[in-house]
């Protein structure tokens, strides 16, 4: 049995292997001063109270009250890989940006994958939307590719996010997860409904992370070396091919093996078995995007492939554990807004809205000099500009150089070839509802055209497995949403429902009065 063990199970003695004949390292405190005993406490007496000099315990415990920092708000349970991209195919027509300079370049790369809704300590084979976040470590700094497994998303307002999050998460009387948060929120917001046909459909639990997709989701922007800029999609393809989980497999690991995906990953990756995808790019030019049938921009709403095919561009390939997840997984931060030369944001209100709030939440996370740290650190780039000091500099905070801008002493300069593109903004500043902007199109075509009967059956199953917790009209706005979109799509879901309130109903524990008393004899008697 122990001989069948896997390479994450087995960690500590692969680790004390490699060691091999060294000889063992000496103790210290944080300090490096050598330490004599690790075991016992320094007291006055064997029975005495703890001496404060007892250093070697205070330096340890100190640190011991401080090892954890905030959790991630979303995205808290995760995973994490290194490797490398590759260029495979010349898009240097649409952007000027290093990385995708000449076929056969390779660029290193870090990779996150999360759930999105659950703790750090929650189970990974969930029913829940993937993170899929990338980091290009380029010579023009880094680019964060800060995606998920789905082509599009929830909400197309940032200003609902923190409100949707809420929703995801936490009761807050009870602290309970919450059936009514959950399905009032949804169906208050139909343009929710594309990205939650996508979450109980087969991929919303796919089996680990080697074996789903990745998606930029947002719209960006690609310039060429002529300045000429393009709205584009980015897409990266799973070569291991998509696998997802039957929802009682995904029940019983989550009870049984909740780091299921960290592991798969893991253990992948230590034999040999590297993952790879395929990367992509879609491209809209601007006059395209001004006859689109809908906002390009739009975060619910994806570009169909067949009017705006899929191009390759290069391949993507994970074959480095992280030595230490505290270190590289943990710390790890993406930010959107991390763009070189030629990659820019399009006015999509999402990506808007992140380009100031992870950073931000970085600064809280991990401090003001988040960048400093080793995974975080855009080291393949000279960085010089005049940010200065704050908690945790890592560096020489850029010695003697000067710390103001203008000035006349041979300090970091400006690049006006690194300029942005420019565009033009003609509307009316004011606050747009766009709540009602076509919510049910691309969902009609998901559920009618891209599911087979089989996957639609199991995707109205799945909803009404999770919407039967919510209240009776709760459910009957949902199902209300859902005829809209199509009446097969919202009569399966109701019959489901009929089916699991009745069960519901059947199963319920009555209390019965003896024969001949009211309810209310009975309780006067109590």
């Amino acid at each position: 049995m122990a001989d069948s063990r896997d390479k994450a199970t087995d960690q500590m003695k692969i680790w004390k292997q490699n060691r091999a004949s060294q000889k063992l390292d000496t103790l210290t405190t944080g300090g490096g001063q050598p330490i004599a005993d690790k075991l016992n406490l320094l007291t006055a007496g064997p029975r005495g109270p703890l001496l404060v000099q007892d250093v070697v315990f205070t330096d340890e415990m100190a640190h011991f009250d401080r090892e954890r920092i905030p959790e991630r708000v979303v995205h808290a349970k995760g995973a994490g890989a290194f490797g490398y991209f590759e260029v495979t195919h010349d898009i240097t027509k649409y952007c000027k940006a290093k990385v995708f300079e000449h076929i056969g370049k390779t660029t290193p790369i870090a990779v996150r994958f999360s759930t999105v809704a659950g703790e750090s300590g929650s189970a990974d084979t969930v029913r829940d939307p993937r993170g899929f976040a990338v980091k290009f470590y380029t010579e023009e700094g880094n680019w964060d590719l800060t995606g998920n497994n789905t082509p599009v998303f929830f909400i197309r307002d940032a200003m609902l996010f923190p409100s949707f999050i809420h929703t995801q998460k936490r009761n807050p009387q009870t602290h309970m997860k919450d059936p009514d948060m959950v399905w009032d929120f949804w169906s208050l917001r139909p343009e929710c409904l594309h990205q939650v046909s996508f979450l109980f459909s087969d991929r919303g639990l796919p089996d680990g992370y080697r074996h789903m997709n990745g998606y930029g989701s947002h719209t960006f922007k690609l310039v060429n070396a002529a300045g000429e800029p393009v709205y584009c999609k980015f897409h990266y393809k799973t070569d291991q091919g998509i696998k997802n989980m039957d929802v009682e497999v995904g029940e019983r690991l989550a009870a049984t093996s909740p780091d299921y995906a960290i592991g798969d990953l893991f253990n992948a990756i230590e034999t040999g078995n590297f993952p790879s995808w395929t990367f992509y790019i879609q491209v809209m030019t601007f006059e395209q995007a001004e006859r689109f049938q809908f906002n390009p921009f739009d975060l619910t709403k994806v570009w169909s492939h067949k009017e705006y095919p899929l191009i390759p561009v290069g391949r993507l390939v994970l074959n480095r554990n992280p030595v230490n997840y505290f270190a590289e997984v943990e710390q790890m931060a993406f930010d959107p807004s991390n763009m070189p030369p030629g990659i820019e944001a399009s006015p999509d209100k999402m990506l808007q809205g992140r380009l100031f709030s992870y950073p931000d939440t970085h600064r809280h996370r991990l401090g003001a000099n988040y960048l400093h740290i080793p995974v975080n650190c855009p080291y393949r780039a000279r960085v010089a500009h005049y940010q200065r000091d704050g908690p945790m500099c890592m560096s020489d905070n850029q010695g003697g150089a000067p710390n103001y801008y203008p000035n006349s002493f041979s300090a970091p300069d400006c690049q006006p070839d690194c300029m942005e593109s420019k565009f033009q903004t003609s509307p009316d500043v004011a606050r747009y509802n766009s709540a009602d902007d076509d919510n049910v199109t691309q969902v009609r075509t998901f559920f009618t055209q891209v599911l087979n009967d089989e996957e639609r059956n199991r995707l109205c199953k799945n909803m009404a497995g999770s919407l039967k917790g919510a209240q009776l009209f709760i459910q009957k706005r949902m199902v209300a949403n859902l005829q809209a979109v199509h009446p097969d799509y919202a009569n399966r879901v109701q019959a489901y429902l009929n089916k699991f309130n009745a069960e519901a109903e059947k199963n319920s524990v009555h209390v019965y009065s003896r024969p001949g008393a009211t309810a209310v004899t009975a309780s006067s008697k109590i």
